[in-house]
């Protein structure tokens, strides 16, 4: 009898793993960036920035939820990513420590490929548009980002995410 038992709590403990590590299908495209990752880059002279992003899985797999922290809290923020049902579309909310946040859609192009577009609200540098393209190869991921600052576009900035022991840190 206790083998029975000790099998059947194996049993439900498996099922109850398997069950609790299920996203929504609307979001399996962001599978592979389920994790923390990092990015060193320069934001003009000098000026040497690393951004850590912990991705994971929320509300029982209805949502992820991304949080990032650039050079150990100086700033950083923390996104919402689901399936609007009424609009037919993965939606998304991020809040920053800056104190404006944005919303936005997410276009899915393949399995490895996404692009975000982004209404900002109360931005203090002008920027009232974000669009950035992610693709995922090869264990990490790129990041192709453009702001809509002061009325236009500016260049593309490139980001290389690679997995990272770091944590997202907030002050």
């Amino acid at each position: 009898m206790k083998y029975i038992n000790g099998l059947l709590v194996g049993v439900f403990l498996f099922a109850q793993s398997v069950w609790a590590s299920t996203i929504a299908d609307e979001l399996k495209v962001f599978e592979p960036y389920l994790g923390t990752w990092q990015a060193s880059f320069s934001m003009g002279e000098g000026q040497k920035v690393t951004d850590v992003s912990r991705w994971e899985r929320a509300l029982n797999g209805t949502a992820i939820r991304t949080l990032h922290s650039i050079n150990d809290g100086a700033y950083g923020g923390e996104s919402l990513l689901f399936w609007d049902k009424g609009q037919q579309s993965i939606v998304f909310y991020y809040f920053t420590t800056a104190g404006f946040y944005t919303s936005g859609k997410i276009e899915v192009l393949s399995k490895q490929e996404f692009v975000a577009y982004e209404a900002v609200e109360g931005n203090q540098d002008g920027i009232t548009e974000v669009k950035s393209t992610s693709r995922f190869k090869n264990g990490e991921f790129t990041v192709s980002t453009q702001y809509l600052k002061n009325g236009q576009w500016t260049q593309p900035e490139l980001r290389t995410y690679r997995p990272s022991n770091k944590s997202v840190k907030f002050k």
